[in-house]
């Protein structure tokens, strides 16, 4: 918990059992704004390290992070965090860029800038690594808001350090990825160990009329590279009706490490299914229900999964729509063992729950303020070693604000407001 708030965090779990984590500052301050860290050992508190993307400058630009993260703990050991970073510049405004940071040496760690000059980095920015050449090879993914919402993905052979461009997994798919272009919503990139694969998920859309009068995702992709990201192959995971949108907010894919099984998941607004695929994502299964009562209305499905074991997390809550305002959220766990039915708890107990009461907006930069204070994705992580899960997650019931910059008020809410915090919650 911090004095300036933390939303959208996220969680890795390295092969040593060691975690880290990182959330976004919420309380701007122009002096310490950014991405937080905190790292620990599975079972523990986590130790808080600091703000670890507001020091790399750059030549007549001051960087503002905390524009989104992610966090992975290589195959090597090796802590390496993605962020989109604000670039101020003194005569036309602002830019985004993208860092890949590797630990300990964050201030003069690699910095790399997607390759479009003109191009501005959206949502999310995730990060893989452990595919060949070595276990130094490593992904980041992001958005080209500036050129058809293209997905680009980097990588870096010196675990981290300097980047090259590999290839888009959207474009050159005929029909099954035409229909993506400027109508996509990226989850996370994913690399697996068992077969050396690199895979990206995303939502998309129908073309045609409808593609340009509305976004409304329906259709679940998977790309996946066998070439370490110099050629991609597409597949539809699943396929809803048109008109009905997947994109509530992130589809969320998933590799178990030990045997190269896929898991995709996603939300309709109401209910988070799960598709997985045995054959490298060239065929999938059909999608089956995880979301269960109380969780009637379930939304920002995260997935994790290793040794047969797959869990599955999201905020759920008994009304019948994300945007009620009296809706009472809380945080689910779903688990399957050995291709078993899914078995729901709820996360957050006594003091804790609910973690939110009010609307769960989907819609990014486009909500109101007071119904975006989960921001978009929380994530789970299982440690190798025990088998265990670890969920960051935020509750902004904890803890208020006063602070006028708060944009957790609702309109015409007078301070003070809810201060979200990021919250980790340990499998015992």
């Amino acid at each position: 918990m911090t004095g300036v708030g933390s939303s959208e965090p996220e969680i890795s779990i390295g092969g040593a059992g060691t975690m880290a984590m990182v959330s976004l500052q919420w309380l701007f301050d122009p002096a310490a704004y950014g991405t937080h860290l905190w790292t620990g050992p599975f079972g523990s508190t986590p130790t808080h390290q600091g703000i670890v993307d507001n020091t790399l400058e750059q030549p007549g630009k001051q960087v503002f992070g905390a524009g989104d993260a992610d966090v992975d703990i290589g195959s090597t050991g090796a802590l390496h965090i993605s962020t989109l970073v604000f670039l101020q510049k003194p005569v036309n405004g602002g830019q985004l860029g993208v860092s890949a940071i590797q630990c300990p040496s964050v201030p003069t760690s690699g910095f790399s800038t997607p390759p479009a000059p003109h191009s501005s980095s959206g949502r999310p920015t995730p990060i893989a690594n452990g595919s060949p050449p070595t276990a130094s090879t490593f992904y980041i993914s992001f958005h080209d808001s500036a050129d058809a919402s293209l997905i680009n993905v980097m990588r870096s052979d010196d675990d981290g350090l300097t980047f090259q461009k590999v290839a888009d997994p959207v474009v050159a798919q005929g029909g099954t990825t035409g229909q993506t272009t400027f109508n996509n919503v990226q989850g996370k990139l994913v690399a697996d160990p068992y077969s050396h694969n690199v895979y990206d998920i995303y939502a998309a859309g129908e073309t045609g009329v409808l593609k340009g009068r509305t976004f409304t995702p329906n259709n679940i992709i998977v790309s996946r590279s066998s070439d370490m990201g110099q050629s991609w192959t597409a597949n539809v995971a699943f396929s809803a009706p048109p008109g009905t949108s997947q994109g509530n907010i992130f589809p969320a894919l998933a590799v178990d490490p030990t045997n190269g099984s896929l898991y995709a998941v996603w939300s309709d607004g109401h209910t988070v299914s799960l598709a997985n695929s045995t054959d490298q994502g060239a065929t999938w299964s059909p999608a089956v229900r995880v979301s269960a009562a109380p969780a009637t209305t379930a939304v920002l499905p995260w997935v994790a999964a290793y040794n047969g074991t797959v869990d599955v997390v999201y905020y759920g809550t008994t009304s019948s729509s994300n945007l009620d305002p009296a809706a009472t959220w809380n945080v689910y766990f779903a688990q399957s063992i050995a291709g078993g039915a899914f078995a729901q708890t709820q996360v957050n107990t006594g003091k804790l729950s609910p973690n939110h009461v009010g609307v769960i907006c989907t819609g990014g930069t486009g909500c109101t303020s007071g119904t975006r204070n989960l921001l978009d994705l929380f994530q789970i992580a299982i440690d190798p070693q025990n088998g265990k899960a670890a969920i960051i997650y935020v509750n902004d019931t904890l803890q208020t604000s006063t602070d006028p910059n708060n944009f957790a008020c609702l309109p015409n809410q007078a301070p003070p407001c809810p201060l979200p915090q990021a919250v980790l919650a340990q499998q015992s």
